[in-house]
């Protein structure tokens, strides 16, 4: 049940812009994200709100679908789409919830490599300008 609730407060996040302080009410204080360029693993709320956010900033645009979605109690799996100058992204997104539906870990995967780097690239340039 937790799961179906992050997801809907998830979606609704997203329908809104993705906005800094409206992702961090979703996270546990202790989230952890894992990013598909960065090989160590991103903890606190802070940190973890600004690589979602940045993450919408850079994912986000007209073409971001979510196209499958499952989920157990306390897990997600988001399948996702979307088009950055030209370069087709294929992405999941794996997510865990606590009991509370907040978010306590956030995987992304993202393929192929020509979209990995691409996303580096812009995640790399929303990270340095700030995303608040």
């Amino acid at each position: 049940m937790s799961a179906e609730l992050g997801l809907k407060r998830w979606h609704a996040v997203l329908e809104g812009g993705s906005r800094p302080a409206e992702i961090a009410v979703l996270l546990h204080e202790d989230a952890v994200f894992h990013s598909p360029v960065v090989h160590t693993p991103q903890r606190g709320r802070e940190i973890v709100t600004a690589y979602l956010a940045a993450a919408g900033k850079t994912l986000g645009n007209a073409d971001f679908r979510y196209v499958r979605e499952f989920h157990d109690d306390t897990n997600a799996l988001l399948e996702f789409e979307t088009e950055i100058d030209s370069i087709r992204i294929n992405g999941v997104d794996l997510i865990r919830f606590d009991e509370d539906g907040a978010i306590v870990d956030f995987k992304v995967m993202i393929r192929p490599l020509k979209a990995v780097d691409k996303v580096w690239e812009a995640m790399a340039a929303q990270l340095q300008q700030g995303t608040g």
